[in-house]
């Protein structure tokens, strides 16, 4: 039986990992495919201090707009918070020209999704720079929640939490099945 670093390092499983990074990314990110250099494959740290505080500064503004806007107490980080944070969107709360807002709504939604599945907020280091993303298990597959709804309110298209969540679910399902093969 291959240990679990000589399965991952097994030609035809780095390839259709490589293949089930660009569909999960680019279905939850928007993102454009592109061949990955394995030289240049993303690097994953674990949060650091300033890291998580820049992560809850991000939560508490989306608590204090709901809270102000609607009422609400706190945001549990579960499927709990997706009418709300589902609302803002729906309501435009905040503008496609507010890049910085809509990407706290997508750490708070990130923080549902890493409630639901085994993903957990890690920083990467890619070619485009270091960022907070999820990473799946300790696998190198990654969901960037920190963009997914600010990419798709910016490019005018509908979000629909609700769907992301299942969605994400369903890729992370058939990857996990993927890879066991």
């Amino acid at each position: 039986m291959p240990s679990p670093m000589e399965k991952l390092f097994q030609p035809q499983k780095v390839a259709m990992f490589v293949m089930l990074i660009a569909t999960v990314g680019c279905f939850v990110s928007g993102c454009k495919v592109e061949k990955q250099n394995p030289i240049n494959s993303p690097r994953f740290a674990e949060l650091s201090q300033e890291d998580a505080g820049r992560l809850d500064k991000q939560r508490k503004l989306i608590e204090a707009t709901a809270k102000e806007r609607y009422g609400t107490s706190s945001l549990p980080g579960t499927k709990d918070a997706l009418p709300i944070l589902q609302r803002l969107i729906d309501d435009q709360v905040f503008k496609k020209s507010q890049t910085y807002e809509l990407q706290c709504l997508g750490v708070a939604f990130g923080d549902v999704l890493a409630n639901e599945y085994p993903l957990r907020w890690v920083m990467i280091t890619d070619e485009y720079g270091t960022d907070p993303t999820l990473r799946y298990k300790e696998l190198p597959l990654q969901i960037n929640a920190l963009t997914m709804i600010s990419k798709r309110v910016e490019q005018g298209e509908p979000v629909d939490l609700s769907r992301l969540l299942r969605i994400t679910g369903e890729q992370l399902d058939h990857f996990e099945k993927e890879w066991q093969k």
